[in-house]
């Protein structure tokens, strides 16, 4: 089985995002990691490998030269391989061009499965999954709070929003979003990386995936950020913060400012 992990390096976004004069995220301005929901799905590979011994695992990530961070971290997981899509032509895409370009490294490393993470911490979309799905014309199976890989189908568990279950079947091969509720991720023991210093990262331009860069990067993107604003009200975390009783005030008089009560 070929699983294709799709990973990302997020900024950290303690202290908010920097941007460029072009409204792009600065992604090297401060602390980056992979994201949160992707090292979940690197995770769910992992334990789809340790039911099956025919299990081969390739992380690939878009992005600038330090994107490949992202691809060490999910070698020294386990994953087998890594793909690193970097070309200076893809700056400033949007979700479109970046599941374009996505889909088409996928289709040439050729699949069963693609995993990645429900969403990412600097942009949210969730869109992703499906429109690589879409490029591939294989079904999406979003938001999984808990994966079940069986011989020849794949069944996922789905929170719907109303606090309800809903249970998925597919079969291969399928693009699969994970949330973090699929589980506590394991942490890799101190020798694998040493272990992962052996493994292989390809570097992949935009001529090697036979995509034209008018079709990517700002100027081939639909989507455009004109206005950047600081979030009013400080951090949400605050309201946490402090004895239960000044707590308990704060979040009743936020959840009364939001009509929730």
């Amino acid at each position: 089985m070929r699983i294709v992990v799709l990973v990302k390096q997020v900024p950290s976004t303690d202290d908010g995002l920097s941007f460029a004069p072009d409204l792009t995220v600065i992604r090297d301005a401060g602390p980056c990691g992979l994201n949160a929901a992707d090292w979940c799905a690197v995770d769910q590979s992992l334990q789809v490998a340790v039911r099956r011994r025919d299990v081969q695992i390739t992380a690939v990530t878009m992005g600038p030269p330090g994107a490949a961070d992202a691809l060490r971290t999910a070698l020294v997981l386990g994953a087998d391989a890594a793909v690193h899509i970097r070309d200076e032509a893809l700056h400033g895409s949007d979700a479109l061009a970046t599941s374009r370009v996505l889909a088409a490294a996928v289709r040439r490393l050729g699949f069963d499965l693609v995993l990645c993470g429900a969403t990412s911490a600097d942009s949210g979309m969730s869109a992703v999954p499906a429109m690589v799905a879409e490029r591939l014309g294989v079904p999406a199976l979003c938001f999984a709070d808990r994966l079940l890989v069986r011989e020849r189908k794949v069944e996922i568990h789905r929170d719907d929003g109303c606090g309800d279950r809903r249970v998925f079947v597919a079969a291969p091969p399928m693009v699969i979003s994970v949330t973090e509720r699929c589980g506590e991720p394991h942490y890799p023991r101190y020798v694998s990386r040493f272990d992962a210093r052996d493994k292989p990262i390809a570097v992949w331009g935009l001529d090697t995936l036979g995509i034209d860069p008018a079709e990517v990067g700002l100027a081939g993107s639909a989507c455009v950020v004109r206005a950047a604003t600081p979030r009013s009200g400080g951090r949400p975390d605050a309201l946490a913060m402090g004895d239960p009783t000044s707590v308990a005030i704060r979040l009743a008089d936020f959840l009364a400012e939001r009509q929730f009560l």
